[in-house]
């Protein structure tokens, strides 16, 4: 059955339903809504909502969680999660499976509520300090953020990893329907062999350390190569993507997510009326990125150039630069602070790069 719910109630219901009882947050908008639902929510479902005094204190708040065992998550909006990256980078370096939900907004700074999507090099290259990476999900839609929040529980297990889902202000307000699976419930994954969850409960008299910290050199070291060897299979297992009108003889492929690509769609709709063939990639991952399916839409014969469309002033572009390697022309268009490209705008850019405006 559909429900018609905000993005960021979907994103608390699906956490639920991902058998998560243990959300701890500090209010900020444009997703203080996930807050406000959490705590009518959690406690029919015997669930723990915590507000934080701060994000930095939330951040160390939810370690302790993943560190005993337990399904945990936060979310938060851009300045939020920047005063989190320390304890993000402490959660990697730990690995722990802690799940993060950046609900963009505009920046840099304090900024505005408004949507914005000037995250993404945040999210993907520099989010704390250290050699780490989190899996990045991007969604499009309300119903991609409620699949996605379930599958992040999914993988932070699987790998033993904080996981993002990299939102922006526009998909956590938006109204539209989601529809759940009926019956959903955390897998039962053994964490006895390293979750504090007490030597009673494991049965041992081993004791189990949940850290970050190596002092010896040659230990970091091995811990670094470790954790790289889960990237690279983060890599090789992970990458997703979806794309738009890529059957057509396209003169250019644009490169955009989350909202950003919603309005590319329909910008690719209103330019197919003018007798002008556009198609989309949309990552879903936007770590790891998937540069070699970009590569290959990137060489059709008929694609002139590639326009990587943002609500920032251009950082995925960065990416779709690199990853087109220099084949085909590649630009950027967008708008920063929490103005939206409208599809008219997109449409009549794709005209100028290929002379017919």
């Amino acid at each position: 059955m559909k429900v018609l719910m905000k993005g960021n109630e979907a994103i608390g219901e699906a956490a639920i339903r991902a058998g998560c009882k243990n959300y701890f947050a500090y209010p900020i908008t444009p997703q203080s809504e996930v807050a406000e639902y959490m705590c009518k929510r959690l406690p029919e479902v015997g669930g723990v909502f915590l507000q934080g005094e701060s994000e930095v204190a939330v951040s160390y708040m939810i370690y302790g969680v993943a560190g005993a065992g337990e399904r945990v998550f936060t979310t938060s909006s851009s300045p939020g999660i920047s005063l989190m990256g320390e304890g993000i980078s402490y959660a990697a370096g730990a690995e722990l499976p802690i799940v993060y939900v950046n609900i963009q907004r505009g920046g840099p700074g304090l900024g505005g509520i408004l949507p914005g999507q000037s995250d993404y090099l945040q999210a993907t290259c520099g989010i704390g300090h250290g050699d780490f990476k989190l899996l990045v999900l991007a969604p499009a839609t309300v119903q991609e953020m409620a699949e996605m929040m379930m599958d992040a529980f999914e993988l932070a297990d699987k790998y033993r990893n904080p996981i993002m889902i990299l939102g922006d202000g526009m998909l956590g307000q938006m109204m539209e329907p989601v529809e759940f699976p009926e019956k959903v419930s955390a897998k039962s994954i053994d964490k006895n062999s390293w979750a504090t969850n007490g030597m009673a409960t494991r049965g041992t008299t081993k004791r189990n350390l949940v850290k970050s910290l190596f002092l010896a050199a040659e230990q970091l070291h091995a811990h670094n190569i470790k954790l790289a060897e889960k990237y690279k299979a983060m890599k090789e297992n992970e990458i997703r993507y979806a794309t738009y009108n890529t059957e057509s003889e396209y003169e250019i492929l644009l490169a955009a997510y989350g909202t950003s690509s919603r309005v590319c769609q329909t910008a690719i709709d209103l330019l197919k009326e003018e007798k002008i063939e556009a198609a989309l990639f949309r990552p879903q991952t936007v770590w790891p990125f998937p540069e070699k399916a970009l590569f290959d839409l990137a060489q059709k014969s008929s694609c002139k150039a590639v326009v990587s469309v943002e609500m920032s002033m251009g950082q995925m572009v960065k990416d779709v630069d690199h990853y087109v390697y220099g084949t085909k022309p590649v630009t950027w268009f967008g708008k920063a602070g929490g103005a939206i490209p409208s599809p008219e705008e997109v449409a009549a850019y794709v005209k100028k790069v290929l002379n017919r405006s």
